[in-house]
Protein backbone atom coordinates (compact mmCIF):
# COMPACT_ATOMS: atom_id res chain seq x y z
CA UNK A 1 0.00 0.00 0.00
CA UNK A 2 1.25 3.47 -0.85
CA UNK A 3 2.03 5.26 2.42
CA UNK A 4 4.63 7.88 1.45
CA UNK A 5 6.24 9.57 -1.54
CA UNK A 6 9.89 10.61 -1.80
CA UNK A 7 11.13 13.10 -4.39
CA UNK A 8 14.58 13.87 -5.68
CA UNK A 9 15.01 17.64 -6.06
CA UNK A 10 16.96 18.56 -9.17
CA UNK A 11 15.21 17.55 -12.37
CA UNK A 12 12.20 16.21 -10.45
CA UNK A 13 10.79 19.01 -8.30
CA UNK A 14 12.74 21.81 -9.98
CA UNK A 15 14.03 22.17 -13.52
CA UNK A 16 17.48 23.13 -12.29
CA UNK A 17 19.88 21.05 -14.36
CA UNK A 18 20.68 23.83 -16.89
CA UNK A 19 21.55 26.18 -14.00
CA UNK A 20 23.70 23.51 -12.37
CA UNK A 21 25.52 22.79 -15.62
CA UNK A 22 26.30 26.48 -16.08
CA UNK A 23 27.47 26.78 -12.47
CA UNK A 24 29.70 23.71 -12.69
CA UNK A 25 31.15 24.87 -16.00
CA UNK A 26 31.98 28.29 -14.54
CA UNK A 27 33.46 26.68 -11.43
CA UNK A 28 35.68 24.31 -13.40
CA UNK A 29 36.95 27.15 -15.59
CA UNK A 30 37.74 29.16 -12.45
CA UNK A 31 39.94 26.35 -11.12
CA UNK A 32 41.66 25.83 -14.47
CA UNK A 33 39.78 22.75 -15.58
CA UNK A 34 37.81 22.52 -18.80
CA UNK A 35 35.02 20.01 -19.44
CA UNK A 36 33.03 19.23 -22.55
CA UNK A 37 29.24 19.14 -22.55
CA UNK A 38 29.44 15.34 -22.71
CA UNK A 39 31.76 15.22 -19.70
CA UNK A 40 29.45 17.54 -17.76
CA UNK A 41 26.66 14.98 -18.13
CA UNK A 42 28.18 13.31 -15.05
CA UNK A 43 26.68 16.20 -13.07
CA UNK A 44 23.17 15.06 -14.04
CA UNK A 45 23.56 11.61 -12.51
CA UNK A 46 22.46 12.54 -9.00
CA UNK A 47 25.87 12.27 -7.32
CA UNK A 48 27.01 14.01 -4.17
CA UNK A 49 28.98 17.20 -4.68
CA UNK A 50 32.16 15.65 -3.27
CA UNK A 51 31.88 12.78 -5.78
CA UNK A 52 31.52 15.27 -8.64
CA UNK A 53 34.50 17.29 -7.40
CA UNK A 54 36.69 14.20 -7.18
CA UNK A 55 35.50 13.03 -10.59
CA UNK A 56 36.75 16.22 -12.23
CA UNK A 57 39.61 17.26 -9.94
CA UNK A 58 40.99 14.01 -8.57
CA UNK A 59 41.81 13.26 -4.95
CA UNK A 60 40.88 16.16 -2.66
CA UNK A 61 41.03 16.50 1.10
CA UNK A 62 38.02 17.51 3.19
CA UNK A 63 39.08 21.16 3.45
CA UNK A 64 39.42 21.43 -0.34
CA UNK A 65 36.04 19.78 -0.86
CA UNK A 66 34.42 22.17 1.62
CA UNK A 67 36.01 25.24 0.01
CA UNK A 68 35.31 24.19 -3.57
CA UNK A 69 31.78 23.19 -2.61
CA UNK A 70 31.08 26.66 -1.24
CA UNK A 71 32.43 28.25 -4.44
CA UNK A 72 30.17 26.11 -6.59
CA UNK A 73 27.10 26.80 -4.42
CA UNK A 74 27.71 30.54 -4.67
CA UNK A 75 27.83 30.26 -8.45
CA UNK A 76 24.58 28.28 -8.41
CA UNK A 77 22.88 30.97 -6.33
CA UNK A 78 23.73 33.43 -9.09
CA UNK A 79 21.85 31.16 -11.51
CA UNK A 80 18.93 30.23 -9.26
CA UNK A 81 16.70 32.99 -10.60
CA UNK A 82 16.34 30.96 -13.78
CA UNK A 83 14.99 27.80 -12.14
CA UNK A 84 11.32 26.89 -12.04
CA UNK A 85 9.24 23.96 -10.87
CA UNK A 86 8.75 20.95 -13.10
CA UNK A 87 5.39 21.15 -14.86
CA UNK A 88 2.53 19.73 -12.79
CA UNK A 89 4.50 19.17 -9.57
CA UNK A 90 2.50 21.62 -7.47
CA UNK A 91 -0.77 19.96 -8.41
CA UNK A 92 0.56 16.52 -7.47
CA UNK A 93 1.98 17.82 -4.18
CA UNK A 94 -1.44 19.28 -3.37
CA UNK A 95 -3.14 15.97 -4.14
CA UNK A 96 -0.73 14.04 -1.93
CA UNK A 97 -1.04 16.62 0.84
CA UNK A 98 -4.83 16.53 0.69
CA UNK A 99 -4.72 12.71 0.94
CA UNK A 100 -2.53 12.93 4.04
CA UNK A 101 0.39 11.08 2.48
CA UNK A 102 3.70 12.17 4.05
CA UNK A 103 6.36 13.35 1.62
CA UNK A 104 10.13 13.72 1.74
CA UNK A 105 12.93 15.10 -0.37
CA UNK A 106 15.97 12.86 -0.89
CA UNK A 107 18.58 14.94 -2.71
CA UNK A 108 22.32 14.55 -3.16
CA UNK A 109 22.62 18.33 -2.87
CA UNK A 110 23.88 20.07 0.25
CA UNK A 111 21.41 20.84 3.03
CA UNK A 112 21.91 24.60 2.62
CA UNK A 113 21.24 24.55 -1.14
CA UNK A 114 18.28 22.17 -0.98
CA UNK A 115 16.49 24.14 1.73
CA UNK A 116 17.30 27.39 -0.08
CA UNK A 117 15.71 26.18 -3.33
CA UNK A 118 12.64 24.81 -1.54
CA UNK A 119 12.27 28.12 0.30
CA UNK A 120 12.50 30.41 -2.72
CA UNK A 121 9.96 28.28 -4.57
CA UNK A 122 7.63 28.14 -1.58
CA UNK A 123 7.62 24.35 -1.40
CA UNK A 124 9.22 23.61 1.96
CA UNK A 125 5.97 23.14 3.89
CA UNK A 126 4.96 20.16 1.78
CA UNK A 127 7.73 17.94 3.10
CA UNK A 128 7.80 16.21 6.47
CA UNK A 129 11.46 15.27 5.95
CA UNK A 130 14.39 16.49 3.87
CA UNK A 131 17.45 14.25 3.53
CA UNK A 132 20.51 15.66 1.77
CA UNK A 133 23.86 14.43 0.56
CA UNK A 134 25.75 15.74 3.57
CA UNK A 135 23.62 13.58 5.89
CA UNK A 136 24.74 10.23 4.46
CA UNK A 137 28.19 8.68 4.13
CA UNK A 138 27.64 7.40 0.60
CA UNK A 139 25.67 9.07 -2.16
CA UNK A 140 23.45 7.57 -4.83
CA UNK A 141 23.43 4.83 -6.13
CA UNK A 142 23.91 3.79 -2.52
CA UNK A 143 20.40 3.39 -1.03
CA UNK A 144 21.21 5.18 2.27
CA UNK A 145 19.53 8.47 1.37
CA UNK A 146 16.21 6.77 0.55
CA UNK A 147 16.40 4.44 3.53
CA UNK A 148 16.93 7.47 5.78
CA UNK A 149 13.98 9.29 4.19
CA UNK A 150 11.68 6.32 4.85
CA UNK A 151 12.98 6.10 8.41
CA UNK A 152 12.24 9.79 9.03
CA UNK A 153 8.73 9.37 7.62
CA UNK A 154 8.30 6.22 9.77
CA UNK A 155 7.19 4.26 6.71
CA UNK A 156 8.53 1.02 5.26
CA UNK A 157 10.47 1.55 2.00
CA UNK A 158 8.23 -1.08 0.46
CA UNK A 159 5.25 1.23 1.01
CA UNK A 160 7.02 4.22 -0.55
CA UNK A 161 7.22 5.59 -4.07
CA UNK A 162 10.27 7.51 -5.25
CA UNK A 163 10.45 9.94 -8.15
CA UNK A 164 13.91 10.15 -9.74
CA UNK A 165 15.50 11.53 -12.89
CA UNK A 166 18.92 9.82 -12.82
CA UNK A 167 20.18 6.27 -13.25
CA UNK A 168 22.02 6.37 -9.93
CA UNK A 169 18.91 7.72 -8.22
CA UNK A 170 16.65 5.01 -9.64
CA UNK A 171 19.12 2.34 -8.56
CA UNK A 172 19.35 3.84 -5.08
CA UNK A 173 15.57 3.91 -4.64
CA UNK A 174 15.10 0.38 -5.96
CA UNK A 175 17.92 -0.99 -3.79
CA UNK A 176 16.29 0.67 -0.78
CA UNK A 177 13.16 -1.34 -1.58
CA UNK A 178 11.01 1.45 -3.00
CA UNK A 179 9.00 1.50 -6.16
CA UNK A 180 10.26 4.21 -8.50
CA UNK A 181 8.95 6.33 -11.35
CA UNK A 182 11.39 8.20 -13.54
CA UNK A 183 11.07 11.79 -14.72
CA UNK A 184 12.81 12.22 -18.08
CA UNK A 185 12.29 12.73 -21.77
CA UNK A 186 13.71 10.56 -24.56
CA UNK A 187 16.42 9.40 -24.98
CA UNK A 188 17.16 9.41 -21.24
CA UNK A 189 13.91 7.65 -20.35
CA UNK A 190 15.15 4.29 -21.63
CA UNK A 191 18.19 4.36 -19.35
CA UNK A 192 15.91 4.91 -16.32
CA UNK A 193 13.75 1.94 -17.30
CA UNK A 194 16.86 -0.20 -17.67
CA UNK A 195 17.97 0.95 -14.20
CA UNK A 196 14.73 -0.38 -12.71
CA UNK A 197 12.13 2.39 -12.95
CA UNK A 198 8.57 1.07 -13.10
CA UNK A 199 7.73 3.74 -15.65
CA UNK A 200 8.90 7.13 -16.88
CA UNK A 201 6.97 10.40 -17.09
CA UNK A 202 8.13 13.48 -18.98
CA UNK A 203 6.68 15.68 -16.21
CA UNK A 204 3.76 15.63 -13.74
CA UNK A 205 1.07 17.16 -15.95
CA UNK A 206 -2.01 15.00 -15.68
CA UNK A 207 -0.44 12.73 -13.05
CA UNK A 208 -2.95 11.77 -10.39
CA UNK A 209 -2.74 10.05 -7.02
CA UNK A 210 -5.15 7.36 -8.25
CA UNK A 211 -2.73 6.55 -11.10
CA UNK A 212 0.32 6.12 -8.92
CA UNK A 213 -1.62 4.08 -6.34
CA UNK A 214 -2.06 1.42 -9.04
CA UNK A 215 1.65 0.59 -8.73
CA UNK A 216 0.89 -0.82 -5.28
CA UNK A 217 -2.09 -3.03 -6.21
Amino acid sequence: MLKSVVFDLDGVIVDSHPAHMRAWKRFLVAVGKSATEAELEFVRDGRKKEDILRHFLGDLDKDQIRAYGREKDLLFKEEVGSVSTVAGIRDLLNQLNHAGLPMAVASSGSSERVHYVLHILGLGDYFAAVVTGDQVANGKPDPAIFSKAAEKLQVSPGDSLAFEDSVSGVRAARTAGMKCLGIATPPRSQSLLEAGAHGVLSDFLGTSLSQIRKLFL
